[in-house]
C-alpha cells in the first residue's frame, strides 16, 4: 500500500466523522500526486487533480515546496497539464502566500522569457510575504537594470498590493445570535480538551460550543434563513472571549460564520463579526484583528439609575441592568463602516467607532494584520531601494502626546521600543509598532504558530528578539498517543527556527515540561522589556508581558516587532500590613474585590495596564500578582520595584537560566547565554545608579487609581464560580471574590489542585510544613479528599530536593511522577491522597485530566469557567473555586471548606509572604 492509498483510506475513515479531506502539507504524498497527475492514464489522476489544485496547505510547507516547482515546470512548458494552463498555474501560484511559491515568481520575473517575466510580475506585484532573502534578489537585479525589477519595486513603493485591494462594503448586513448569557470564555468556542485538532481546522470546528450540536444546528439554520447576511456572535451581558486569547477560537468562529480566504486553500476563513454587551476581552480582540475580523462593544445593558443619578442595586447590593436595546437571536443589524455606528432599520443603536479605527479598517481590507504588517515593511524596503519617500498608503500611526505630562511606566516602555514614529513622546492612545523582546509559545497553540509560521513564508526567528521559548507544559500531565504525535513534531520545528525548546529534537537533554509563564518570568531579564506570549497568562513581573493569540505570536517571532495602541494605566498601591496567616494569594483577591468595591462594581482593570507598585517582592511572588491581572480582564500588568529588589529577582532569573544552560538547552547562537550577560549588564546598571529600576514619572496620568488596604484583609479569600446564581450573567466569574467565612466550615469539597502558574516554590514549601504541622496536631496526616499537586517547574523540584521539602512532600503522598515512565492515559478517578504530578499545567489546562463531573474543587489555580477544570454532571454543577495554597490542602485534608480557627492552627509558624508595602517612592 503506498503513501496515496493510505490518503485514500484516511479520507473514507474522516468522511464517517463527517469531515473532507485533510489538507496536504506533505512533499511525499503531492509528489505521487503530480506523478498521476501526469500519468493521463493514471486510475486516480482526477482525484489528483482536485487535490493538487485545491487542497494543498501554502506557505513554507514541503508541499507547498513540490506545487510551486510543478507549477513552474507548467509555465515554463517543462510539463504540460491541460486542465491547468500557465495562466492558471500563475493564479494558483498568487494564493500560495510566499515562500518557496515567490522563489518561483521571482525565477519567472527575472528569467529570460519576457511574457513570462510580465506575467509573474503581476503576480508579484499582488504578494506581500517577502523576507530578506526575497527582497535581496528583486534589489540586485535592480542595480544590476533589471526592468521587470525596476517595475516591481516601483509597484512594492506605492504599496499598490494594498490600493488595489476593494475597499470594506460601507453596510455589512448582520442577523445575531447569542452564544450564552455572561462572560464567554474562549473554551466554548474551542475547548481546552480538543487542544490537540487545533491544527486540523475542519476536525478542530467539530467542537464550537463544547460540542453542542443543538447550538451548531441553529447556527446553520439562521445562515440558511440569511444568505445574503454575517452571523455576529454575541456574548449577552457579558464580555466575549475571556480566559485566552485562543486563535482556534477565533478560528471556529470564522470558519462557521465567516468569508473563505481563498478557493484554493480549504477552511481557512476570515472576516468573523463578534461582540459582546461588555465588548470583547482585549487579548481575544487582538485575534480577531489577526483574521481581519470585526469586534464590538455593544452597551445593550447599562446600570440603572435612579432621579439623582445614582445606581439602582438589588437585595445583595449588585447593580440592575436594563436593557436599551434587543439583540436577541434572529435580529437582523446593519454595521455602518462608513458612519460608524450599528443601526436596526433606520434607527440608531451604537456609536462603534472603536471597532473601526484606520489601523483596524486596514486589517479588515487587507483580510487580516500580517498583511498589513508585512506590506508596510515591503515597501519601506521599495521607497529605501529607490531613493525616495514612501507615499503615505497606510494611515499614520495616532501619535498623541500631551505637553507637561509625565510618563506612566507602560508609556515609557513603548517610547523606549517604539520604531518609526516621528520621534515624540508618546502618551496612552498612540497607536505603535513596537520591537519585541521576549517571545513564548506553548504546546496546546504552538503547532497553530508553528501552522502560521508557514503561512507567512517564514523559515528562522528575528535577530532582533533577545530570545524565545517552547513549552511542554499544556500537555505535560499525559504522555498519550496524541502528544507523541504532535509535540516531538512541534519541538524540532521550532528547534529549527531558532527558539529554545522544553523538548529536544536531538535527545541531548531530558525533556522538559515547565510552565511556560514561569519560563518566561525567568529568562525576561529586562524590567523595560516587551514580552509577547501564545497564553492569556503572559503576565512577567518584569517588563510588561501581553497575551497573544498564535498568530500574533508567530508575527512576533518572525518580525520582532508587535503592533497596538499605547493602553491606558491604573494605579494601584498598598497601605497597612499583612496579617501573618494571610497568603499573598489573598492580596490578589483582595484587590479585585476592593477595587470593585471603590468603583461601584465598575471594572477599571479591564483593557487596561494595573501598574502595581509592589515594591519589596521579588519575581516569584510577584509573578502571583500579574499572573492574576488576566482574570481581572487586564491588558497587561507592570511591577514597579526598588532597585535592591529587581537585583534580587535578576540574580534568581540569572541562575535558573544558568541551569538551562548547563543542562544543554543552549543553542548555537547561545541565546540563554546572552539573556545571562544582560542581566549581569542590567544589575550592574541598578548597583552603580547608571539606571535605576522602571519608574513612571511623578505626574504621569492614570485612568484611575486604587489603594488596596492591607488592614482589612483579615481572612483567607477565595474566587467563587457562583454556579447556581439566579441569575446567569453573574455565574462564572473572577469578580466574586468570598471570604472563608462564608462558607461556615461546612461546604464540603471533593478534590483539591495545588499547581498551575499561579505557585512557586513557596507554596511547595508551605504545602510541606502544613502536612507536619497536621501531623503534629492529629498524629497522622489524612487526606478527605485527593490532593493533586503540581509544581510548575523542574528547577523547583530541583531545589526542593536539595533543601529537603521534597522528601517530606513524598512521605506523605500516594504517587511520585516518573519522568521514565509518564502516564500514557489520563485519570478517571483519584483516591483520597496526595499526588505528586508531572510538572505543568495539569487540571487547570482542563485538556488532559480533569475532576469528576459535579466535583466541587478548591484549587490555586486561575480558571473557575464552567467545564474546564471540572464538567457538570445529571445531579450538580461542577464548580471550580480559586484560593491559595493553605485552604487547598487544608480543604482536602478534612473534606471540607475551613472554618477560620482551624486554618490558623494549620499554618501556625509558617511565613506565608513577607510583603510590606514599600516605603520609598516608586516614581521619578
Amino acid at each position: 500500500m503506498n503513501i496515496y492509498t493510505d490518503y485514500l483510506k484516511q479520507i473514507e475513515e474522516r468522511k464517517l466523522q463527517g469531515l473532507h479531506p485533510q489538507p496536504i502539507d506533505g512533499a511525499e504524498l503531492l509528489s505521487q500526486i503530480i506523478e498521476q497527475i501526469k500519468d493521463v492514464n493514471n486510475e486516480y489522476r482526477e482525484g489528483s487533480l482536485d487535490f493538487f489544485i485545491y487542497n494543498v496547505l501554502p506557505g513554507t510547507t514541503a508541499a507547498a515546496s513540490v506545487k510551486a516547482k510543478f507549477l513552474k515546470e507548467i509555465i515554463l512548458g517543462e510539463s504540460v497539464v491541460k486542465e491547468i494552463t500557465p495562466t492558471f498555474a500563475f493564479e494558483q501560484l498568487s494564493h500560495m502566500k510566499g515562500g518557496p511559491s515567490v522563489k518561483v515568481l521571482l525565477d519567472l520575473a527575472l528569467g529570460d522569457d519576457a511574457i513570462i517575466a510580465e506575467e509573474a510580475a503581476k503576480v508579484l506585484k499582488t504578494q506581500v510575504f517577502l523576507y530578506e532573502a526575497d527582497t535581496d534578489r528583486l534589489e540586485d537585479a535592480f542595480k544590476a537594470g533589471n526592468a521587470i525589477a525596476t517595475d516591481i519595486i516601483k509597484s512594492y513603493a506605492e504599496a499598490e498590493f494594498f490600493t488595489k485591494l476593494p475597499e470594506i462594503d460601507e453596510k455589512i448586513e448582520v442577523v445575531t445570535y447569542i452564544a450564552g448569557v455572561g462572560d464567554i470564555s474562549t473554551d466554548l468556542l474551542s475547548p481546552g480538551g480538543d487542544a490537540h485538532s487545533r491544527s486540523d481546522r475542519e476536525l478542530h470546528g467539530q467542537c464550537m460550543f463544547e460540542h453542542n450540536k443543538d447550538m451548531q444546528n441553529e447556527l446553520l439554520a439562521l445562515k440558511e434563513q440569511h444568505p445574503d447576511k454575517r452571523v455576529m456572535l454575541i456574548a449577552e451581558k457579558g464580555t466575549m472571549g475571556v480566559g485566552s486569547s485562543r486563535m482556534s477560537g477565533v478560528n471556529n468562529v470564522a470558519l462557521w460564520t465567516g468569508v473563505p480566504f481563498s478557493k484554493y486553500v480549504p477552511f481557512i476563513n476570515f472576516a468573523p463579526v463578534i461582540a459582546g454587551t461588555n465588548g470583547i476581552a482585549p487579548i481575544f480582540l487582538t485575534t480577531v484583528g489577526v483574521t481581519g475580523g470585526i469586534g464590538l462593544d455593544l452597551k445593550n445593558w447599562v446600570q440603572q439609575k435612579d432621579a439623582e443619578g445614582n445606581t439602582v442595586r438589588d437585595k445583595d447590593g449588585e447593580p440592575i441592568l436594563k436593557e436599551t436595546y434587543s439583540v436577541a437571536t434572529g435580529t437582523i443589524l446593519t454595521i455602518n463602516t462608513k458612519e460608524k455606528k450599528l443601526y436596526n432599520g433606520d434607527t440608531e443603536l451604537k456609536d462603534i467607532s472603536a471597532a473601526f479605527t484606520p489601523q483596524k479598517m486596514e486589517f479588515m481590507k487587507a483580510g487580516g494584520s500580517y498583511a498589513v504588517v508585512f506590506g508596510k515593511k515591503l515597501q519601506t524596503f521599495a521607497a529605501k531601494a529607490l531613493g525616495v519617500e514612501a507615499p503615505q498608503v497606510y494611515a499614520t500611526s495616532k501619535e498623541i502626546t500631551i505637553e507637561g505630562q509625565g510618563l506612566t511606566a507602560v508609556e515609557k516602555i513603548f517610547n523606549k521600543n517604539a520604531v518609526g514614529t516621528s520621534g515624540a513622546t508618546l502618551h496612552a492612545g498612540s497607536y505603535v509598532r513596537a520591537e519585541v523582546n521576549i517571545v513564548g509559545s506553548q504546546d496546546t497553540t504552538g503547532l497553530m504558530t508553528s501552522q502560521e509560521l508557514e503561512m507567512m513564508a517564514a523559515t528562522v526567528i528575528s535577530p532582533i528578539v533577545d530570545g524565545a521559548y517552547q513549552s511542554g507544559c499544556h500537555t505535560a500531565s499525559v504522555w498519550d498517543d496524541k502528544s507523541k504525535a504532535n509535540i516531538p513534531r512541534l519541538m524540532s520545528f521550532m528547534n529549527d527556527f531558532g527558539l529554545i525548546t522544553g523538548r529536544d529534537p536531538k535527545g541531548k537533554y531530558f525533556p522538559m515540561t515547565d510552565v511556560i509563564h514561569k519560563v518566561l518570568n525567568d529568562i525576561t531579564v529586562g524590567d523595560w522589556d516587551i514580552i509577547i506570549g501564545g497564553d492569556s497568562h503572559t503576565r512577567m513581573s518584569k517588563g510588561v508581558a501581553f497575551g497573544a493569540d498564535s498568530g500574533t505570536v508567530a508575527l512576533a517571532l518572525a518580525t520582532g516587532e508587535a503592533s497596538m495602541p499605547i493602553p491606558e494605566s491604573v494605579k494601584v498601591t498598598f497601605k497597612g500590613q499583612m496579617k501573618s496567616y494571610m497568603d499573598f494569594r489573598d492580596v490578589v483577591h483582595a484587590t479585585q474585590q476592593q477595587m470593585l468595591k471603590q468603583f461601584g462594581g465598575e471594572n477599571v482593570f479591564q483593557g487596561r495596564v494595573i501598574e502595581v507598585h509592589i515594591g519589596t517582592l521579588t519575581a516569584d511572588e510577584a509573578f502571583t500578582f500579574t499572573d492574576w491581572t488576566a482574570e481581572m480582564k487586564a491588558k497587561a500588568s507592570i511591577c514597579i520595584s526598588e532597585d535592591d529588589t529587581l537585583i534580587e529577582s535578576l540574580e534568581i532569573a540569572k541562575g535558573r537560566i544558568q541551569i538551562m544552560i548547563e543542562k544543554g538547552m543552549d543553542n548555537a547562537k547561545q541565546v540563554l547565554q546572552g539573556l545571562v550577560n544582560k542581566a549581569e549588564t542590567r544589575i550592574i546598571e541598578l548597583k552603580t545608579g547608571m539606571k535605576p529600576s522602571l519608574r513612571p514619572d511623578a505626574n504621569a496620568k492614570y485612568h484611575a487609581e486604587v489603594i488596596i488596604d492591607l488592614d482589612q484583609i483579615v481572612e483567607p479569600m477565595i474566587a467563587d464560580p457562583d454556579v447556581n446564581n439566579e441569575d446567569v450573567s453573574k455565574r462564572y466569574t473572577h469578580d466574586n471574590i468570598r471570604p472563608l467565612s462564608y462558607y461556615g466550615g461546612t461546604k464540603k469539597v471533593d478534590l483539591g489542585f495545588v499547581g498551575s502558574c499561579m505557585v512557586h516554590k513557596g507554596d511547595m514549601k508551605i504545602l510541606a510544613q502544613m502536612l507536619k504541622n497536621v501531623e503534629a496536631q492529629y498524629g497522622k496526616v489524612e487526606f478527605k479528599a485527593p490532593l493533586i499537586v503540581a509544581p510548575p517547574t523542574y528547577n523547583i523540584v530541583d531545589e526542593l530536593k536539595a533543601e529537603g521539602d521534597w522528601e517530606v512532600l513524598v512521605r506523605y503522598s500516594g504517587f511520585e511522577f516518573d519522568d521514565n515512565a509518564p502516564k500514557g492515559e489520563a485519570r478517571t478517578g483519584y483516591e483520597n491522597m496526595l499526588y505528586l504530578e508531572r510538572p505543568g499545567c495539569n487540571l487547570c489546562m482542563g485538556n488532559q485530566e480533569k475532576a469528576a463531573p459535579g466535583d466541587t474543587v478548591m484549587a490555586t489555580s486561575t480558571r473557575l469557567f464552567q467545564g474546564r477544570v471540572v464538567k457538570d454532571s445529571g445531579e450538580k454543577k461542577g464548580e471550580s473555586l480559586l484560593s491559595s495554597t493553605p485552604v487547598v490542602v487544608l480543604s482536602t485534608i478534612l473534606g471540607r471548606t475551613p472554618t477560620l480557627a482551624e486554618y490558623e492552627a494549620a499554618v501556625d509558624g509558617i511565613v506565608l509572604t513577607k510583603f510590606k508595602p514599600s516605603t520609598k517612592q516608586l516614581v521619578r
